[in-house]
């Protein structure tokens, strides 16, 4: 029984002496542990209050839209750049302002929300789109050469027909009738010769366009 003791004591010992050297650090592990479990769930909270917040902003914009309320959906899609302009809420709500103002003739903030999705917007697309849309806006200002500045890029080949025919528009529009056409061509050329691509809408209206050139 006395050995016994004697083993445990000894056990007791050399815990204490490992206690005394390795403690500090063992504490700081576990505490180093829960504060980043803390900071994690934290950081998940913030996130989910985040993307909340936005998703209710986005909302108000999509029903001010629909309801014709230009001055609302401007203003809920302002405070989603100002607070999330990194989302994908704030670069939707953009567009979807931008496509009101328009509408409604206030040309000037249109612009601006598609100006920031075309230089500021996270996803490829969706800045292709703006591009796009905001080319039409300085189309129908008469900045022909600022509209065809944002076409210079060559976009997602999905938006390439639109591009090219919005292209041709523009040069029409300067009276370069062969550059135009040229434009148009390429814009048929992008769509293809498919027979469901034959019937879609883009193609019969660029075909017209470039009857137009020969009569």
């Amino acid at each position: 029984m006395a050995v016994y003791d004697l083993e445990e004591q000894e056990q007791i010992s050399q815990l204490k002496a490992w206690w005394q050297d390795n403690g500090r650090f063992v504490v700081a592990v576990v505490l180093a542990a829960a504060i980043g479990s803390v900071g994690w769930q934290g950081y998940q909270w913030y996130r989910d209050k985040q993307a909340n917040e936005a998703s209710a902003l986005f909302h108000l914009v999509e029903k001010a839209a629909e309801g014709g309320d230009a001055a609302r959906a401007r203003e809920a899609a302002g405070q989603l750049i100002d607070r999330f302009g990194s989302s994908g809420y704030a670069q939707m709500a953009a567009l979807i302002s931008a496509n009101i103002q328009f509408d409604q003739g206030d040309r000037q903030n249109a612009r601006a929300h598609l100006e920031w999705l075309a230089s500021r917007g996270d996803d490829p697309a969706l800045r292709d789109l703006a591009r796009l849309r905001l080319a039409a806006v300085l189309l129908h200002e008469g900045a022909h050469a600022q509209a065809l500045a944002q076409l210079e890029k060559a976009p997602m080949p999905a938006l390439k027909p639109r591009f090219e025919d919005l292209r041709g528009d523009i040069l029409a529009e300067e009276g370069k009738s062969e550059q135009a056409r040229g434009a148009w061509q390429a814009a048929l050329d992008a769509l293809g010769s498919s027979p469901e691509r034959a019937a879609d809408p883009l193609h019969q209206v660029i075909r017209s366009k470039l009857e137009s050139l020969e009569s």
